[in-house]
């Protein structure tokens, strides 16, 4: 059933006048409800070709019935075919308002019983899939959420094995679980968190995020992981065809972008997962390491202050938060910050290495090379195979002249990360001034070699 409403261009007059009698034609009377006199023939009626006859009436146009926000109705007076002109007329505004109202209940009412009609949407479904690799966290502890209850139970075995820590079985059933419900939104986002705790497994995703090592030490893990990564991206953009994702599918989807490198797209997903659940304190440390990677130092200091608040003593936010204010030149805050972070684990068993290179980082950048030897001798003692620990040591040490003790500890950083070419750069010139000329050319020989290949970034901590 079509229904139409009709808005007729009329040719605008002055105010209608209703006039009485034998009073003046400029006589007006105000009339506040319309008087209890007939109403005009139907409409139909007094669409009369003499309206249109009129140079500026237009030909009447029908409208599907969908009134615009703010109707205007053209006023117009309406005489029965038995009343001469002159005498009392009536003015359709009313009538309009009324048919026009009846019709789209009608069209209402229609739409309600028939059901919803589908329409193409206009709009792409939801996409997590990475772009190209860039030139290029910490390990999450989110959890994949767990299936409704209407989903089936494969799904559920399924998240059980993967939080005892059974990957492969969990990836296996979920996967045959897939091959007959491709449609299922719980399915690709329980396989997207099985892929990346898979990552997880390598120990890589911690390394990266904290910025030790880059995926592994060679090319070919590091290709696997950006392969997982991208799978894991690719289940969560399937499932969101389906279900929009929680909370914790974009946390993930994050840290996959975190790993490949992509930290604009890593900032995207966690901004907006932080604003279902702002008050997650795992959540704004990851957004503050993926901040401080973009070098936008002031939202990593916001966002770790954040998570401060949420967490008070949560070692790791205030490191990083050190290394923000760094970032910024702040180095007095920087370095309050790091020593607040030794403090909080002086009588801690297991020790994080991060604040004591940290702050030994921050004072051989002002040259107080013997005060970051105390700090960095005491990283190795916490961790005696941290490469970056080795590296800062081997680099004090040079600059005191204490040349033997310099190549020792740069060699022990080149055992533990041969690929990194920045090492044998420095290295080189140790050897040279102690006159191992062969070792030397070896050395710088690897330097040129290794930075034309970029086989290697260099270590983003500062």
């Amino acid at each position: 059933m079509l229904c139409f409403t009709v808005f007729a261009d009329f040719y605008l007059r002055p105010p209608i006048l209703f006039t009485v009698g034998k009073f003046p034609a400029t006589t007006e009377l105000v009339i506040p409800h319309p008087p209890l006199i007939p109403l005009c023939p139907p409409a139909s009626n007094t669409l009369t070709p003499s309206f249109a006859t009129h140079p500026r009436n237009s030909p009447v146009t029908l409208f599907l019935a969908t009134l615009p926000k703010s109707p205007h109705f053209k006023y117009f007076l309406c005489h029965k075919s038995d009343t001469p002109p002159g005498a009392p007329g009536v003015l359709l505004t009313r009538f309009f308002r009324i048919a026009a109202t009846v019709c789209l209940l009608l069209v209402f009412f229609i739409d309600v019983a028939s059901g919803p009609t589908s329409s193409p949407r206009t709009e792409s479904p939801l996409s997590f899939l990475a772009k190209p690799p860039a030139s290029s966290g910490q390990s999450s502890t989110s959890r994949a959420t767990p299936p409704t209850e209407s989903a089936d139970m494969p799904l559920a075995e399924a998240h059980s094995l993967l939080e005892k820590g059974n990957m492969n079985e969990a990836e296996r059933l979920v996967r045959q679980y897939l091959q007959t419900h491709p449609d299922s939104a719980d399915g690709h986002f329980l396989l997207g968190h099985i892929l990346f705790r898979e990552i997880q497994s390598e120990a890589r995703l911690e390394k990266q995020l904290e910025g030790v090592q880059v995926l592994g030490a060679g090319a070919s893990s590091a290709n696997h992981g950006e392969e997982k990564a991208r799978a894991s991206l690719a289940e969560f953009t399937a499932g969101a065809k389906f279900h929009y994702p929680s909370a914790s599918d974009l946390k993930v989807v994050a840290l996959d972008y975190v790993l490949l490198g992509d930290y604009v797209d890593a900032d995207k997903w966690l901004t907006n997962m932080l604003q279902w659940t702002p008050n997650d304190a795992e959540g704004w440390y990851y957004l503050g390491r993926t901040k401080y990677n973009e070098n936008r130092f002031a939202e990593a200091v916001d966002a770790f202050q954040r998570c401060l608040k949420l967490d008070p003593r949560n070692l790791r936010a205030e490191d990083n938060l050190g290394l923000s204010y760094a970032g910024l030149g702040r180095k007095e805050e920087a370095a309050a910050a790091y020593q607040q972070a030794i403090d909080w684990q002086s009588g801690a068993v297991l020790k994080n290495p991060g604040p004591y290179i940290d702050l030994g980082d921050l004072l051989l950048d002002e040259n107080r090379n013997e005060e970051a030897v105390f700090y960095l001798l005491q990283a190795i003692g916490v961790a005696p195979r941290e490469s970056r620990a080795h590296e800062l040591l081997g680099k004090a040490y040079a600059r005191l002249e204490q040349l033997p003790r310099a190549q020792s500890e740069l060699e022990k950083a080149i055992e533990l990360s041969p690929q990194n070419a920045s090492l044998h750069c420095m290295l080189a010139p140790v050897y040279s001034k102690q006159g191992f000329a062969d070792k030397a050319r070896i050395e710088f020989d690897r330097c040129a070699t290794l930075a034309g290949s970029h086989s290697v970034p260099p270590t983003p901590r500062p």
